[in-house]
C-alpha cells in the first residue's frame, strides 16, 4: 500500500467506508429480494386457496373416509401445479392421507395446520420452516367446510424454498463480486491519484528541508499541471527566491556595515597615533588631525543611530515624541547643513520654500533625520558639475516636498525595492542601506507617505507628502483683509 502515511490513511479510509456501504446494500438488495419473492410464494399459495377448491370437495365431505380418500387421491392427481408446488389432502383425523408427489408422508409437525384450526384464524394458517426432512418450505393450509362441527378436512399447499434461496444466495453473490470490482478500482485509482499528491509532496517537503538549512538555490521542479500543488511549489519557489535575495542583501549589508564602520576607526585610529607622535609640534596638523577625528566620531554615530533605529523598527518600537513643530523650519536647517558639502563637491544646491510656517505635531529630530537621509543619498549618488533640487510646496492640509537630483538614477526594476531594508542599488557608494527604510518608516508613522520616481542616466526624484495644519496662503490673506 506503500509507504506514505497519507496513502495508508487514505486506503483504510476508503476502504472502511465502502465495507460499510458494502454491507449496507448487500443487505438491502438481499432483504429486498427476498421480501419480493416470499411475498410472490406468499400470494401464490393463496391463489391456489380458494373457492374452487371448497367447491371440489363439497359433493365428497358428507361421504364416506372411503369416497373422500378417493375424491383427494383425484384433486392430487389432477393438480395442474404440480412443478411449482405440492399439495396435501389432510383428513378429518388430521392426516395425510395423498400427497402430489405420490409419496407417503407420514407423520410430521404442520404448524401451519394447527394454526388454521384456531379459532381466529378464518380458516387459513400459514407456516415457513423445515420438515422433517430438512427440506425448507412455505406452507399454507386451507380447512374445508365443517360437518357436525368440525372441518371435513384439509388441504396443504407446499412450495419449496430451496431454489429461491439458492436464488438469493446468488444475486447477493453477484452484488458482493460487483462491489469487490468497485472497490478494487476505486482502491487502485485512488491509490494513482494520492500518490501523485503524496509524491510532489515529498518533493516540496525535501526541498523545503534544504531551504531550511540554507540551500537557497534549491528549486521545485515544474510539474506541468495547473493544480494547488504546482501553486504551492512555485510559491516556494518564489520564497526560495526571496530568501535568497534577502539573504544576500543580509550579507552584503554585514559587508558593508563591516566596511562603514572600518573606515572611521582607521582614519580615527591612524589620526590618534599620529597626534601621539607629532605631541604639540605641528599645531596645524594636530587641527586637522582633531577635526577629521571629531567627523568620524560622529560618522560612526550616525552609522551606530542607524543602525538602533532599524532595530527599534524591527521590534516595534521605534517611537516619536510628538509636538508642534514648524517642517519647513527643519527642512531650513537641514538644506542649510549641506550647503557647504555641495560647494565643496562641486554640486549646484537649489532650494524653493514658502517664506511661511508649515506646522504640523511631529518628531523634531526623527524629521529632520528623514531630510538629511534624503539629501544624503541625493549628494552621494550626484556627480561633481551635478545638481540637487529641493522644492517645497503647500497644498491645502499637505506639505510635499520634491527632493531632486541628476544622479545615475535608479532602474526600473530596483524602484520597489529601494525602501526595503539592506538593499542598495549601488554597492560601490557609501551607505548602510537602511536609512530609506527607516526614513519611510518614520513618514509613515507621521501619516505621510514617501514615492520615489527615477531614470536610469537622468535622476531621481523623491517626494515626501506630510499632513500639516490647515495653512491660510498669502492670497487668501489678501481677499480676507479686503
Amino acid at each position: 500500500m506503500g509507504s506514505s502515511g497519507i496513502t495508508k490513511r487514505w486506503v483504510w479510509t476508503t476502504l472502511a467506508v465502502i465495507v460499510v456501504l458494502l454491507l449496507v446494500v448487500v443487505s438491502s438488495v438481499f432483504y429486498g429480494f427476498s421480501s419480493y419473492y416470499y411475498e410472490y410464494v406468499r400470494m401464490t399459495l393463496e391463489s391456489r386457496a380458494s373457492s374452487s377448491v371448497t367447491d371440489y370437495f363439497s359433493p365428497y365431505i358428507n361421504g364416506t373416509d372411503d369416497t373422500f380418500k378417493a375424491c383427494a387421491k383425484d384433486f392430487a392427481e389432477s393438480f395442474d401445479d404440480k412443478e411449482l408446488m405440492e399439495v396435501w389432502v389432510i383428513d378429518k383425523y388430521g392426516s395425510v392421507v395423498v400427497s402430489s408427489s405420490g409419496f407417503a408422508v407420514g407423520d410430521m409437525q404442520m404448524p401451519d395446520y394447527t394454526a388454521a384450526l384456531s379459532q381466529d384464524s378464518g380458516g387459513f394458517g400459514s407456516w415457513r420452516g423445515r420438515l422433517d426432512t430438512g427440506e425448507k418450505v412455505s406452507a399454507l393450509t386451507m380447512l374445508l367446510p365443517e360437518v357436525d362441527g368440525k372441518p371435513a378436512g384439509a388441504v396443504r399447499f407446499l412450495i419449496s424454498m430451496n431454489d429461491i434461496d439458492s436464488q438469493l444466495i446468488t444475486i447477493a453473490a453477484l452484488v458482493v463480486f460487483a462491489f469487490a470490482f468497485a472497490i478494487a478500482l476505486v482502491t487502485i485509482s485512488g491509490m494513482f491519484f494520492v500518490r501523485s499528491i503524496v509524491r510532489p509532496v515529498r518533493v516540496i517537503n525535501e526541498t523545503a528541508k534544504r531551504i531550511a538549512e540554507g540551500d537557497f538555490a534549491a528549486r521545485i521542479e515544474e510539474r506541468g499541471y495547473d493544480d494547488e500543488i504546482s501553486e504551492l511549489g512555485r510559491t516556494i519557489n518564489n520564497m526560495a527566491n526571496e530568501i535568497g535575495a534577502a539573504d544576500r542583501m543580509k550579507n552584503d549589508f554585514i559587508s558593508t556595515i563591516s566596511h562603514e564602520l572600518r573606515t572611521p576607526l582607521t582614519a580615527i585610529k591612524g589620526w590618534g597615533e599620529t597626534l601621539i607622535q607629532v605631541r604639540g609640534t605641528d599645531e596645524a596638523l594636530e587641527k586637522r588631525g582633531l577635526e577629521i577625528i571629531t567627523n568620524e566620531s560622529d560618522r560612526l554615530s550616525s552609522l551606530v543611530e542607524d543602525l538602533l533605529d532599524f532595530s527599534r523598527m524591527q521590534n516595534g518600537k521605534l517611537s516619536l515624541r510628538l509636538e508642534k513643530i514648524d517642517v519647513l523650519a527643519e527642512l531650513d536647517e537641514a538644506v542649510f547643513v549641506f550647503k557647504e558639502r555641495a560647494a565643496r563637491d562641486g554640486i549646484e544646491l537649489i532650494y524653493t520654500a514658502p517664506d511661511f510656517p508649515a506646522p504640523m505635531q511631529g518628531d523634531v529630530n526623527r524629521i529632520k533625520q528623514v531630510f538629511v537621509n534624503i539629501l544624503d543619498n541625493s549628494m552621494k549618488y550626484t556627480e561633481q558639475g551635478g545638481k540637487v533640487a529641493i522644492v517645497a510646496e503647500i497644498d491645502s492640509d499637505r506639505l510635499i516636498i520634491e527632493i531632486s537630483d541628476t544622479g545615475c538614477g535608479i532602474p526600473q526594476s530596483d524602484i520597489p525595492k529601494v525602501k526595503e531594508k539592506f538593499f542598495k542599488g549601488n554597492m560601490s557608494v557609501p551607505g548602510t542601506g537602511i536609512g530609506l527604510a527607516v526614513a519611510d518608516e518614520i513618514i509613515r508613522m507621521h501619516g505621510g507617505s514617501i514615492d520615489i520616481y527615477s531614470e536610469v542616466g537622468v535622476g531621481t526624484t523623491v517626494t515626501i507628502t506630510l499632513p500639516i495644519e490647515s495653512v491660510v496662503l498669502p492670497e487668501e490673506r489678501l481677499i480676507q483683509d479686503e
